[in-house]
C-alpha cells in the first residue's frame, strides 16, 4: 500500500521544489489551465471542467521550471488554442525561448475531425505543443525529418497522445522530465497532480485541498554524453 501524508497548505511549487532534482534536458509538462472569461469567471462551455484540479496561470508561472532545467535545454508545452498568450508567458518565465510548435489534430474513427472539442469562438479539434529551447540547442538528427503534427483519435479526457512521446525521444536527448503526469512512461522522472493508472506501486501524497501530487521515480537509466 502507499504511504499516505497530510501536508498542510503546500502548494505545486513547494511540492516540486520538495519531489524533483535536475537538472534535466527535456521537459515534457500539461498544466491543468483553468479557463477564464473576460469576466474573471469559467465559460459556460467549460463548467464541465469544474471536476477536474485545475490551476491558474500564476500558479503555472511559479513553478521552479527554470531551475530544474539544464543550461542547454528543450521544452515541450502543451496549451488550449484560447491560451496561446499564457502558454508563451510560462515558457519564458520557466526560462525558454519559443520556437515551433506541435499540433495535435484530433480524428474521429472514420478520420473526419472530432468535434466534441470545447472553445470560445470555433469547436477545436487540435490542441499545441508549444516547443522552446534553452541555450543552443538543436533538436537530434531525426528532428528534422519529423513533421509537426499528430494526427490521432482522442482518448479519455485530458490524455494526451503517446505519440508524442516516441517524438521527443527521437529529436530531443535525455534525461527526461514530464510535468502533470498522468500515465507512467518507462525511462522518464515523472510528476503530477491526478489520480494516475497503477497509482498503487507509487507514493502519493494527499494535500488538504485533495489535489493530489504523485510523483513517479522509476527512471533508473544512464545516458551517455
Amino acid at each position: 500500500m502507499p504511504k499516505i501524508t497530510n501536508i498542510p497548505q503546500i502548494s505545486a511549487a513547494e511540492d516540486l521544489s520538495i519531489k524533483i532534482q535536475g537538472p534535466f534536458t527535456t521537459i515534457l509538462a500539461d498544466p491543468p489551465w483553468r479557463f477564464d472569461n473576460r469576466t474573471g469567471k469559467m465559460a459556460p462551455e467549460h463548467q464541465r471542467l469544474l471536476r477536474y484540479q485545475t490551476m491558474t496561470t500564476e500558479e503555472i508561472l511559479e513553478l521552479p521550471v527554470n531551475r530544474l532545467a539544464a543550461a542547454k535545454a528543450h521544452l515541450y508545452l502543451w496549451i488550449p488554442n484560447a491560451l496561446v498568450s499564457e502558454g508563451l508567458e510560462v515558457m519564458k518565465r520557466w526560462g525558454f525561448t519559443y520556437k515551433t510548435n506541435l499540433v495535435w489534430y484530433k480524428i474521429r474513427k472514420d478520420g473526419g475531425p472530432d468535434g466534441r472539442g470545447v472553445g470560445f469562438y470555433f469547436r477545436n479539434v487540435t490542441e499545441l505543443v508549444l516547443f522552446g529551447v534553452r541555450g543552443n540547442m538543436r533538436t537530434l538528427d531525426a528532428g528534422r525529418r519529423q513533421t509537426n503534427i499528430i494526427t490521432t483519435r482522442k482518448r479519455e479526457h485530458s490524455r494526451k497522445p503517446d505519440e508524442l512521446y516516441d517524438i521527443i525521444e527521437n529529436c530531443s536527448p535525455g534525461p527526461y522530465l514530464e510535468l502533470f503526469a498522468r500515465h507512467p512512461r518507462k525511462g522518464w522522472v515523472q510528476w503530477g497532480n491526478e489520480d494516475v493508472e497503477d497509482m498503487s506501486e507509487h507514493p502519493i501524497i494527499n494535500r488538504v485541498d485533495h489535489q493530489q501530487m504523485v510523483m513517479f521515480d522509476k527512471a533508473k537509466r544512464r545516458y551517455g554524453k
